[in-house]
């Protein structure tokens, strides 16, 4: 990706941008998925997109039981690199620039998973999407001089206030672990960026979630040890890699060669709300109406800040 503020940092290191390097080089199971990608509107990518992200963090949820969140993000993070590096088969012949750019998003797209699914375990899926949805936020508004750009600043400030202020229930740890995963979140885009300009297409991004498992795996197996081998946890894991990441990445990247980064960090805004639609659904977490009101509140906020963003940026 070319701009700073990534909307969602699933797509950081996709390079869509075709006048400089020519077509995109795609592998042959790439080029059949964006054939069969291609009679979709790209609204619908993006939806189906966010649908299978929050499904994925729901469903990991309930792996949280078996082999804890450590253990989740570790089967999570290895399958995906299995898959996107089958994918994209990456050169591993680079400059030490651009190895030194992809161990440090690596290193920071653990971080933020091993953050997130910490507040996953102990918060709504809706409130952990929407604290760590801030971190993108503050990079969109970061150095920004519109008076409009504040405002969107004080919503989202106030989003916070009502979800501190919901139900007294909410786990202190969990807050702050999902603002820890937001903070990754917000140096994720960052690294991303510099990312997109030293590697091509999704060479990056596979390379760079397999530094990610290395950085999870061991926690994960020194967690839950001999309770990550069994079948069905292997075979879940597998399923919250696909849901998680690879069908994301893959519809996302796809949703990008048709329609503006603005368009798309637009509806990419609609995600803490389908969070707490799918937590609501799936995993039966209620909120409070004040809570609802703060996840629309970032949600606008989000929105606007895209929507106000510079088209070249």
């Amino acid at each position: 990706m070319r701009r700073p503020f990534v909307d969602n940092p699933r797509v950081a290191t996709m390079n869509v941008d075709r006048t400089d390097r020519g077509l995109p080089r795609r592998s042959a199971p790439t080029a059949r998925a964006g054939n069969s990608f291609g009679t979709i509107p790209p609204t619908a990518l993006v939806l189906l997109g966010i649908v299978s992200v929050q499904v994925g963090s729901a469903s990991a949820k309930h792996l949280f039981g078996e082999v804890g969140s450590f253990g989740t993000v570790a089967l999570r993070l290895f399958f995906a690199a299995a898959v996107l590096m089958l994918l994209w088969r990456p050169a591993l012949r680079m400059s030490r620039r651009a190895w030194t750019v992809v161990l440090g998003y690596g290193v920071t797209l653990g971080l933020m998973n091993l953050c997130f699914y910490l507040a996953l375990a102990r918060i709504p899926l809706g409130i952990a999407v929407t604290v760590e949805f801030l971190g993108p936020l503050m990079v969109a508004l970061a150095g920004s001089r519109r008076w409009l750009d504040a405002f969107w600043a004080v919503l989202a400030a106030g989003g916070v206030a009502l979800l501190m202020e919901g139900r007294g229930d909410l786990d202190l740890d969990g807050l702050l672990f999902a603002l820890a995963a937001g903070t990754c979140w917000g140096l994720y885009i960052l690294v991303g960026a510099a990312l997109g300009c030293h590697t091509t297409e999704g060479d990056g991004l596979a390379l760079g979630m397999a530094v990610a498992a290395l950085v999870a795996v061991p926690i994960g197996v020194a967690d839950s040890g001999t309770a990550l081998a069994q079948p069905w946890v292997l075979i879940a894991g597998l399923g919250v890699a696909l849901l998680s990441s690879v069908i994301p990445y893959s519809l996302d990247l796809e949703a990008l060669r048709k329609i503006p980064p603005r368009v798309f960090g637009i509806l990419m805004s609609l995600e803490p709300a389908m969070a707490a639609l799918i937590g609501l659904v799936v995993l039966q977490e209620s909120l409070h109406w004040s809570q609802w009101t703060a996840v629309l509140c970032v949600v606008a906020a989000s929105a606007g800040a895209a929507r106000g963003s510079r088209p070249d940026a």
